[in-house]
């Protein structure tokens, strides 16, 4: 029943075809399944790079200087 709608809109994309949508419908299940698991773990990268982008901005602005070494992708070590 969770994946319901998932096998429903597979089956309904697989008749467009003339086909009798039961591959549709499996597919759509699977997918929606996958969507379930993939979606929290986008989110999160997601949120966590805009966090960082935020930071090395304001660092940016504040410092004067960008704190990531561009050659090697490291922080910068601070200047006395």
């Amino acid at each position: 029943m969770a994946n319901l709608l998932g096998a429903l809109i597979g089956a309904a994309i697989d008749r467009g075809d003339g086909d009798s949508g039961i591959k549709g419908a499996i597919v759509g299940s699977v997918a929606e399944g996958a969507i379930r698991v993939l979606a929290p773990v986008v989110a999160t990268y997601a949120l966590g790079w805009a966090v960082q982008y935020g930071v090395r901005k304001a660092w940016h602005a504040v410092a004067g200087e960008d704190p990531v070494d561009s050659e090697s992708g490291s922080l910068r070590a601070r200047s006395a």
